[in-house]
């Protein structure tokens, strides 16, 4: 009898809560699947839109994982910037199969040395600043460089979730998983890519995230100048 796959998502204070449940309610549905949720002080936490999670385990106390998912969200710079919680998440990714995460998820992976000389992507504000940390910018919503799984922000995770479904347990299993959650996407405008949307939309949204932007690149520079 085989074992579980150990899926371990890798939590922290001020997540976006969609890149989180998104790819959990996929992977939690398939076959022999763990899943742990880990943070580094473990117990509960509170994501960016105060939703309390609660039940982690101390990173620290996970002595391996075969599939490693990390979210984005607002507390991404602020766990970024953190020693002990990036130092678990590269013992625990270089042990892993799987190497994956949602949105900017991805640029922690990036600052643990996980993704140089990779391709990788992440929500569209932010990506170019993988290349910070050497990985390969890519724009796609699903981005896979080996046994790396990336992609672009917040429902993006779905679509990731999915895609790893169906290399580990095929494509027929992701596809009853997809219908499962009724996964069907017909947003009612087309605006939900750099691409199509609008140059005002695309303006606001910048502006709204130019303090993360900035904040993000500050983080980055303070952890490329002491590397």
């Amino acid at each position: 009898m085989s074992k579980p796959l150990r899926i371990v998502f890798i939590l922290y204070p001020r997540l976006t809560q969609l890149d989180f449940t998104g790819p959990y309610e996929v992977l939690a549905r398939m076959p022999d699947a763990e899943i742990v949720l880990a943070s580094k002080d473990g117990g509960s936490l509170v994501s960016e839109t105060g939703l309390i999670f609660g039940g982690m385990r101390c990173l620290a106390d996970i002595d391996h994982a075969d599939l490693i998912m990390i979210p984005g969200g607002p507390g991404q710079t602020d766990a970024m910037l953190d020693p002990e919680f990036m130092a678990e998440v590269k013992r625990l990714g270089e042990g892993a199969t799987y190497i994956t995460s949602v949105c900017t998820g991805s640029l922690i992976l990036a600052a643990a040395g996980l993704l140089k000389g990779k391709r990788a992507g992440s929500h569209w504000a932010y990506r170019e600043l993988l290349a910070s940390f050497g990985a390969i910018p890519d724009p796609a919503r699903v981005v896979r460089d080996g046994n790396i799984f990336t992609g672009g922000g917040v429902t993006a995770g779905i679509d990731i979730a999915l895609t790893i479904v169906a290399d580990i347990a095929g494509k027929e299993t992701a596809k009853m998983i997809q219908l499962m959650i009724e996964y069907a996407p017909a947003p009612p405008f087309n605006s939900g890519r750099p691409e199509t949307a609008s140059p005002e939309t695309i303006n606001a949204v910048r502006t709204r995230f130019a303090a993360f932007a900035e904040q993000r690149r500050k983080a980055i520079e303070t952890l490329t100048e002491n590397a």
